[in-house]
């Protein structure tokens, strides 16, 4: 699909400092920042005060140690629970926890959240405590199944809560209802961190650390954990956020990362001492997340837990190997899904505005990155569905712009009692389960819905650019400017350019990704450019030599040579 472009307008840049450059500036301007978000500080993030349910869940831990108390930490099976884990895990034992564990479901038998079969399982291990991260906030029978066994439970959560709200002891999530916390956005292991420096302090209040002889720990040591989950979860790159993750990378760049973050990094060919936001995004976070789509992501967490860099790097690499499975079966995946909507290719009205997709032999563990594909190709939103075993079905939802999955799912389910057996998520990403007779059902209910909720025009992509470069400005420094003005990412879009270019050479190189060399319509200078993924009917092809050219700026880094190189988008043949 060729998407539309759209350029951004030139906006009054002259509230920003004069000391940036022109472009850095007018790109910031037109991305909403303010004079003082331009230093992103760590004495600039949110106060924790604001925050509803910190106090309390920090003085309920506190109790908890001091009585010795044995805590379970419930965390999810994605890369942002398995950063909350593991950041909640090293901070406890920092400040001298004595007995703490951890707990992360295995999706395929006990599905998501602090579900009561967690809870029987927690119990098993004699947990007193269960502090919840990156989940909990829809475990209404979970929480009471807790509750029964005689356990206090702290939900930390970022994700929307429904109608009713869990009886735990404490909740912290700032999107529960009468929350002051202003970063909405904030992923959960950003909570578990916020929460464990309130743990800090509460400790620091009672001579916890002085009575003991220990050093009060710097939980900063814990922000690459914490840049890395924010990351991975696609969350909106807001100010408190960019500022977790400015200082996550400032750790990694400077060497004084967790060995398993090094060790994925190293299998997965990113240099640290240059890592970006985009590093943590699709190469460091997929490995983490492939742990928990086809096997245990207590994997993940004991590679983020390692202390020693030789266990790192094996842990590292049979992440890395999970990896390259899941992107195998995403590939057979997709090319089903593809083929099962190609008849509708002939007749662009046919085709769903909510699509929803179902085949019984997908894997649970990448429906998700399934929807997003479909998704992204043909810009609506998408649903997979795959075999969930005792006559369930769960699907993976991905949403486009303009559309809150989460509301939509919540209307579909009020019009249709009993239809979505369980749902939760975010406005653009969510998760349901339904009965397997129900798919067509639903399928019909939920295409309906999305064609209340949108108007034709908003299934057409957007690419939204910056604008064109001049002859002068594609150059290594000003890619190198760009790459050090980030962290770049949701909601804070990383800069596109457009502009129309002549081709003078253009091959395939790997499996699919055309290679190109460009000239700009003056003829003053040549550029390198690359583009990932393209369809290989289309390309290449000797007849097309001139296109319009959606893209980023790049730092290719060979051998030690570092050299500009475009990082296409979109090409539009002229």
């Amino acid at each position: 699909m060729i998407h539309k472009i759209i350029r951004r307008p030139t906006v009054d840049d002259s509230h920003l400092p004069t000391h940036l450059p022109p472009l850095l500036r007018q790109l910031y301007a037109r991305r909403g920042v303010l004079p003082s978000e331009c230093e992103l500080v760590l004495k600039g993030l949110l106060r924790p005060d604001t925050m509803k349910g910190l106090d309390l869940a920090a003085k309920l831990i506190a109790d908890a140690m001091q009585l010795d108390k044995s805590i379970l930490i419930v965390g999810d099976f994605d890369a942002d629970g398995a950063t909350s884990t593991s950041v909640c895990i090293l901070a406890l034992r920092m400040m001298g926890a004595s007995k703490v564990d951890y707990l992360i479901p295995n999706r395929f038998d006990y599905g998501y959240g602090l579900s009561p079969e967690i809870v029987a399982v927690a119990a098993s291990k004699q947990a007193q405590l269960l502090i919840t991260v990156d989940n909990g906030i829809s475990s209404i029978e979970g929480v009471a199944a807790a509750k029964a066994f005689g356990m206090q439970v702290v939900i930390t959560d970022h994700h929307l809560p429904g109608h009713e709200l869990p009886k735990a002891d404490a909740i912290v999530n700032p999107n529960q209802p009468g929350c002051q916390f202003a970063s909405k956005s904030i992923a959960g292991v950003g909570v578990a961190f916020y929460l464990m420096t309130a743990l800090r302090a509460e400790l620091r209040a009672r001579n916890w650390y002085q009575a003991r002889g220990i050093a009060e720990p710097n939980l900063g040591t814990l922000l690459d954990i914490v840049a890395l989950g924010t990351v991975a979860d696609v969350v909106s790159l807001d100010t408190n956020n960019r500022i977790l993750v400015e200082a996550g990378l400032q750790r990694v760049r400077s060497g004084r990362c967790r060995v398993g973050i090094t060790a994925l990094l190293e299998v997965a060919k990113r240099n640290p001492a240059r890592i970006v936001a985009s590093d943590f995004g699709f190469a460091v976070g997929p490995r983490l997340n492939a742990a928990g789509r086809l096997d245990e992501m207590a994997l993940g967490v004991e590679t983020l837990l390692c202390e020693d860099m030789m266990y790192a790097r094996r842990m590292a690499a049979e992440l890395d190997s999970l990896n390259q499975e899941r992107r195998e079966l995403e590939v057979g995946m997709q090319q089903e899904a593809l083929k099962s909507l190609e008849y509708l290719k002939l007749n662009e009205e046919q085709l769903p505005w909510g699509i929803a997709l179902f085949q019984e032999d997908w894997h649970q563990g990448v429906i998700g990155i399934l929807a997003s594909r479909i998704k992204d190709k043909y810009h609506r939103p998408v649903i997979a569905f795959a075999d969930a075993g005792n006559g369930e079905i769960k699907g993976s939802a991905r949403s486009i712009k303009g559309l809150h999955m989460r509301d939509l799912l919540e209307l579909v389910n009020s019009r249709h009692p009993g239809l979505i057996s369980k749902f939760g998520g975010h406005a653009m990403a969510a998760g349901l389960t339904l009965k397997s007779g129900g798919f067509a059902t639903f399928a019909k209910a939920y295409d309906d819905a999305v064609r209340e909720q949108l108007k034709p025009e908003q299934l057409t992509g957007e690419l939204w650019s910056d604008g064109e470069l001049t002859p002068t400005e594609l150059t290594l420094e000003i890619a190198q400017l760009l790459r050090n003005a980030g962290p770049w990412g949701q909601s804070f879009e990383e800069p596109l350019f457009d502009g129309y270019f002549k081709i003078i050479q253009q091959r395939i190189v790997g499996d699919r990704h055309l290679k190109l060399v460009l000239e700009t319509q003056c003829g003053t200078v040549m550029l390198d450019a690359i583009a990932f993924n393209v369809a290989l009917h289309t390309w290449p092809d000797a007849t097309i030599q001139h296109a319009r050219i959606v893209y980023k700026l790049d730092v290719n880094e060979y051998r030690g040579n570092f050299t500009l190189q475009l990082m296409v988008e979109q090409i539009e043949p002229m």
